[in-house]
This record gives structure tokens, sequence and C-alpha cells, in this order.
């Protein structure tokens, strides 16, 4: 059993010096061990513009992309768990309105697997939000949208379809699928970490979602609209290292290399990649555009998050952000092998 060791407090460094220099406002880390071990460190700044709010352990940061493993992908797997899809149904089993003008359309064959694994010809994105704000309306275009064919890229588009399909199996928008305490797709504003001065708001943004799509398509989305608080994440975090509640199988499906570094919603432990080195095998991690990140070493029995405001007040700046996260984990996979 992986106990944490008591030097720490050092991974903090890189995001303390990082807030010092003025790179990023603020930062939580947080690390768990399976057994509920638990350590976390919060610094700097919530908010700079138009005025200065310290960040504290209870506020909620825009998770941003973790929604697509913390929310949709885990969602989902329960669903299997419960038999109310198989991950080689294709989408348009249970979305038969789905390219409904061409019946052999390539989107209706995609099956969940391949959606939840990046495996699709789907695009990384596409500025949907600019077709207007009515979600329903939105939602049409994505199931009626030809798309244009490609090869596989980590897609948006595929996690905003897996979005709607969870609607469609428990017949809940997402905003009202049930969560636990520390995760909301509407958190309140006043204990939220600000992200953007949004171009297209005209504003900063405060406990509503960054990402223009998730936004227009009514704030809760399959690919972003997630909130959470450094202890909600870490909460997930130790319920994965348990299990997640779901079957060994299921775990073990989710966590296996698909082509790549690509699991099933997750990327897997590589040379080089953003969770830093000296992790075993299974170690699988997701990053959120907004600054955010989570990590879990499954054999090792713990994780970790390091949440930030980096695109506060705008993304067009660099920060740093990647080889921060790389500098952390590494620090975290170096105490590992003192313990």
């Amino acid at each position: 059993m992986t106990q944490l060791h008591p030097l720490l407090d050092d991974i903090f460094s890189p995001a303390k010096r990082a807030i010092e220099e003025g790179r990023i406002p603020g930062a939580s880390l947080g690390v768990v061990t399976r057994d509920g071990e638990r350590k976390v460190i919060t610094f700097g700044n919530a908010q700079t513009e138009p005025h200065t709010a310290p960040l504290e352990r209870h506020m909620w940061f825009d998770l941003a992309s973790l929604t697509k493993v913390i929310f949709t992908t885990h969602r989902l797997l329960e669903l299997v768990r419960d038999r109310s899809v198989d991950l080689d149904d294709t989408l348009a089993k249970h979305m038969p309105d789905l390219r409904q003008y061409d019946v052999s359309a390539p989107e209706r064959a995609l099956t969940i697997r391949q959606i939840l694994a990046h495996q699709t010809h789907l695009p990384a994105v596409e500025p949907l939000y600019t077709l207007g704000q009515d979600p329903d309306t939105l939602r049409a275009y994505v199931l009626q949208r030809v798309w244009k064919s490609g090869p596989p890229v980590y897609s948006d588009i595929n996690y905003i379809l897996l979005g709607i399909l969870i609607e469609r199996l428990t017949g809940q928008s997402l905003a009202d699928q049930p969560l636990p305490n520390g995760l909301s797709f509407a958190p309140p504003p006043e204990s939220s970490v600000a992200t953007e001065r949004c171009a297209w708001r005209g504003r900063v943004i405060k406990g509503e979602v960054h990402d223009e799509n998730a936004f227009a398509l009514g704030g809760a989305a399959g690919h972003a609209g997630l909130f959470g608080t450094v202890d909600g994440v870490l909460d997930h975090a130790q319920k994965l290292l348990n299990g997640g509640g779901l079957p060994n199988e299921l775990m073990a499906v989710m966590t296996a290399p698909v082509s790549g570094n690509r699991a099933l919603g997750w990327e897997v432990q590589q040379a080089g990649w953003h969770g830093g080195e000296g992790h075993s095998p299974r170690t699988i991690g997701h990053l959120g555009f907004t600054g955010t990140g989570l990590w879990i070493d499954l054999d090792r029995g713990i994780g970790w998050t390091l949440l930030t405001n980096r695109v506060h007040p705008s993304r067009h700046t660099d920060t740093g952000i990647m080889a921060l996260r790389r500098e952390t984990g590494s620090l975290v996979g170096q105490l590992l092998t003192q313990s």
C-alpha cells in the first residue's frame, strides 16, 4: 500500500514557481491513495480580473475535457454494466435519427467503443456556437451534419455525440444527471474559479462553462461542462483506484490501449507523456483545456490532480502548462519510488 511521502509538499514547487512568476494565477494540487490518505495544497488567486480573489480549497474549477473521463466515459460504462447498452452497439441502434436522410452514412456505423477511444473519422472541433444558442437545434445539427472524413483525431465531436446518447439512454438531460458531492454542471458562481475574459460573451467567465460549444449546448455537454472541487476530483480518483463501481473486466477494458496511447476515454502512460515519468504501465490520465489534469497509477494505488486556471484572463499566453504538468508528475513518480 502506497503511503504519501513526507516530502510530498515538494511536488507543488513547480506550480508555486509558475504562480510566483505570473504565468498562472493559481493552482490546487491534490494526491490521494487507494485507502483514502489525502493531501491538498492550494496557492495563488482564483481571479485577477476585474478584481483579485484568493484561491481556496473549496472552490470550483471548470474541468473542461476532464468531463470526458470523469463523467461521460464513466457514465457510459455504468450503463454498459447495467446492460442498457453494449460497447459494440452502433450509435444508430440507440439514436435511429442519426444521419436519418442517409441510411448508409458512415456515422451510423460508428460504435460506442470506437467513439470513446477517438477512433472515428470525425473532426477535432467545430465552432457550433457560431450557429446560434438553441441547444435542441444544435443537437439536431450535430446528428444530421455530413461530417468531413479524416484520420482519427482526439475529437470533441465524438463526445458531444456520446453526451446526446447518455441523454437518450437515461431519459435525463446531462444537467439533471446524478453527480456525487464535489462535481456539478452548475456550480455556485461566487465560489467558482475564473477562466477567460471571453471575446464572444464579453465578460470574464466565472461559474459558467468556458467552452463555447458546451455553453451554446446549454452548459452541459459530453465533452465539457463539468466543474469540480479538488476534493471532488480526488474522490473520483479514489473511486477508480478501488474499482470505480465497475466489474473488473470493464475496468480492464477501460484502461487497455486501443490505439497508440488511447484507451476508452483515457490516455495511457507512455514515454514523454503529460503525466511525467516514473509511473507504472497501468497509469492513466487526461487533461482539460482550462488548465486541469487528472492522473491515476492503478498499480501503485495513487492518484493526483493539478487544477489551474491557466486561461485566466486569456488563453492566448504561453503559461508553460505542459511542462508544468510533466514536471509535477515526475516529482510524484520520484517520491513514490522513495516510499
